[in-house]
């Protein structure tokens, strides 16, 4: 769904940020200190592996990237796909929903260029 910046600004208005805000919502799913930089690696590949990711974010543990990667799963972003192969592995990707945040990187990483 597309809105103009005015539709935007009426229903931001109008927006009880204490009780059902999608922006506050949106902003709790991401608020951890990792997870849009997990998002943001994610967008660049179709599918990633638990070590390759976790040589694409420097500083993350790997408790701290197994424990952001659950709760992005629990919130619908990323899928994960386990392999009972030999060797068994697993691998992460963004969900449909998930992939619906392109744009938005894309527009914070033109914001960056612009701005930064």
């Amino acid at each position: 769904m597309s809105i103009s910046y005015e539709e935007y600004k009426q229903l931001v208005s109008k927006a009880d940020l204490d009780g059902d805000c999608p922006v506050k919502r949106l902003l709790t799913v991401f608020s951890g200190k990792w997870h849009i930089r997990i998002i943001f690696e994610l967008t660049k590949v179709d599918t990633i592996r638990f070590g390759e990711l976790k040589k694409q974010i420097s500083g993350i543990t790997n408790t701290m990237l197994a424990s952001t990667l659950k709760e992005l799963e629990q919130n619908g972003i990323v899928l994960r796909t386990q392999f009972n192969e030999i060797p068994p592995h697993v691998e992460y990707s963004l969900t449909d929903s998930g992939k619906e945040l392109y744009t938005i990187f894309y527009e914070m990483a033109l914001w960056g260029s612009k701005n930064l």
